[in-house]
């Protein structure tokens, strides 16, 4: 029996006891990095190439609607770096600032040989503050699941406290203090490991005529409604208003991310005890998020343990100068052993 396939059968073993726990595309990280940002510990990523998403036919590029570009297995001998439950890119795909479930900031760049992903400088990792300066993990709120960032300014999701907090990362960097957002009705409610998992800050400036402009989507992982659909919120009008995402085939929400074309991206996995172990992403037209409804859309990409998958947790969007749709996806090694953190690129096929 291969490495390759003792490790699938471990992780699909363990999925119902491993804690396998994260939204708009960042069209504005700072570039450079604002100067309190270099007071971060410098750490060392090291990345080993993915040649192929199928391992069992390596000429297969095509999956559903994407295609794939390139991976990268990413290792530190930092005790920091893991965990990796979200993550933001320039326009470029290029700078990224990302967060780990320990609450814990990740900055650097993806290195590129053409279109293929190669490594990660600059890297730096520093603990993500709150009001008073301290690191929120020594008051309890570790389990950073999910990232917003646009125009400087970002909103980390807390999944066990329900909470989102706001930081000016934009002046500040990963010195930026957080400070607390006014939980929404309801949102104190959802399930510890099962709440916050995703937030989509939608773009004033290029998305004008939307209704969201400016808002703030949070999403749950499985916070279920009596329907049985996922719980959702709508951030920064007056009062905040609730919808609802369909849930189909047992798949959990662990992140979301905004398409160019105004078109949401949901990032969703499944594990199961007895292999039913899987991703996938659907795509839901922005125009139907509005209060009270129930969203729902299709499938443009599954992948089971079979395919190069791992615990993935966090997706992006960027495009690049040709015009290609590329979307990133990261996954959380949740600080085992048995998992990987995986950062894989896929072109969008329209």
């Amino acid at each position: 029996m291969s490495a390759d396939l003792t490790r699938r059968s471990i992780l699909a073993s363990l999925a119902a006891t491993a804690v396998l726990p994260a939204i708009a595309r960042a069209q504005s990280v700072p570039v450079p990095a604002p100067s309190s940002a270099r007071a971060a510990e410098k750490i060392t990523i090291d990345a080993r190439p993915v040649p192929a998403f199928n391992t069992r036919d390596p000429q297969q590029t095509r999956f559903g609607s994407l295609q794939y570009r390139s991976g990268l297995i990413l290792s530190s001998q930092s005790r920091d770096f893991g965990g990796v439950s979200a993550l933001r890119l320039d326009d470029k795909g290029e700078r990224f600032v990302a967060l780990s479930d320990k609450g814990m900031w990740f900055t650097g760049r993806i290195a590129y040989g053409g279109a293929i992903m190669t490594g990660i400088v600059d890297a730096e990792a520093a603990p993500i503050l709150g009001a008073d300066g301290k690191p929120l993990e020594a008051r309890g709120w570790y389990d950073s699941e999910s990232l917003a960032l646009e125009d400087g300014i970002a909103y980390v999701g807390f999944e066990r406290v329900h909470q989102i907090v706001k930081f000016d990362f934009g002046r500040d960097g990963v010195l930026a203090r957080g400070e607390p957002v006014a939980q929404p009705v309801g949102m104190r409610r959802l399930p510890d490991n099962k709440s916050l998992e995703s937030l989509v800050l939608v773009s004033k400036e290029k998305f004008k005529s939307s209704p969201l402009a400016g808002m703030l989507l949070a999403i749950s992982e499985r916070g279920l409604d009596s329907a049985g659909n996922i719980q959702c919120w709508i951030i920064g009008g007056k009062p905040p208003a609730t919808f609802g995402i369909r849930r189909t085939l047992k798949y959990d929400i662990s992140d979301a991310g905004l398409l160019p074309s105004g078109d949401l991206l949901l990032l969703e996995r499944k594990f199961s005890l007895f292999g039913d172990t899987g991703i996938r992403i659907r795509r839901i037209p922005l125009a139907q998020v509005v209060p009270n409804a129930v969203v729902d859309g299709p499938t443009i990409f599954e992948a089971d343990l079979g395919y190069e998958i791992d615990n993935f947790e966090g997706i992006d969007t960027h495009v690049t100068e040709s015009g290609d749709t590329v979307i990133t996806l990261v996954s959380d090694n949740n600080f085992s052993m048995l998992q990987r953190t995986l950062l894989m690129q896929f072109v969008l096929v329209e």
